[in-house]
């Protein structure tokens, strides 16, 4: 596994069903309404089949960090109760969402394995990679709160209802700062890591 290869299993666990889930995931025109936090812009490129199989998707994205990422992807695979993304652009790849009905329940589980091509991902993971990481799993407990909004308001039956459901989290800052102090953090953390090694 190269240094610029991330391997990340997210686990939602939502009340509703898997259609209900799916249709809101797979809706590519909405995720940057849904998903703002993430999902800067989105812009479909090609419809693919009635399915979805083969329909393809631009986006501009970020995180906590201040970087942000431009990237597409693929619908290149769908099962009974899954669906495969292909990704290219800033990175490369795979994603495989599975829907699992557990009573009301819904487990979805997102098998999200990329190599970083951003130069910036691809150059300083070898140092910061745990804080890439960080901000995936910053991003993907920004969808889950915003996937049970967005079921929320669809289930909701009159505009009262509605307008008492909050809006989804919101971008963070893009200020560098957050990431300058990221990478301060570690290059302090492996100066102190090298004198210990050195002084014993």
């Amino acid at each position: 596994m190269a240094i610029n290869d991330y391997h990340f299993i997210t686990r939602w666990r939502i009340h509703g069903t898997p259609k209900e889930v799916v249709d809101i995931i797979t809706d590519g025109d909405h995720l940057a309404q849904w998903w703002p936090s993430v999902y800067l812009n989105v812009t479909e490129t090609a419809p693919g089949e009635e399915s979805g199989l083969g329909k393809e998707i631009e986006l501009y994205t970020k995180g906590w960090l201040p970087y942000t990422l431009r990237w597409n992807f693929r619908v290149a695979e769908i099962g009974t109760k899954s669906f495969t993304l292909a990704a290219s652009g800033d990175f490369s790849g795979r994603g495989i969402w599975t829907f699992e009905q557990s009573g009301p329940w819904v487990d979805v589980t997102y098998d999200w394995k990329i190599r970083a091509n951003k130069p910036l991902l691809r150059w300083m993971s070898f140092l910061l990679k745990p804080i890439f990481a960080a901000n995936h799993h910053w991003a993907m407990e920004m969808g889950e709160k915003s996937l049970n909004l967005e079921l929320a308001r669809r289930r909701a039956t009159t505009q009262e209802e509605r307008s008492r459901i909050p809006p989804p989290p919101a971008p963070t800052t893009t200020s560098p700062l957050p990431l300058l102090a990221s990478l301060a953090m570690a290059l302090g953390l492996i100066y102190l890591m090298a004198r210990r090694v050195a002084q014993s």
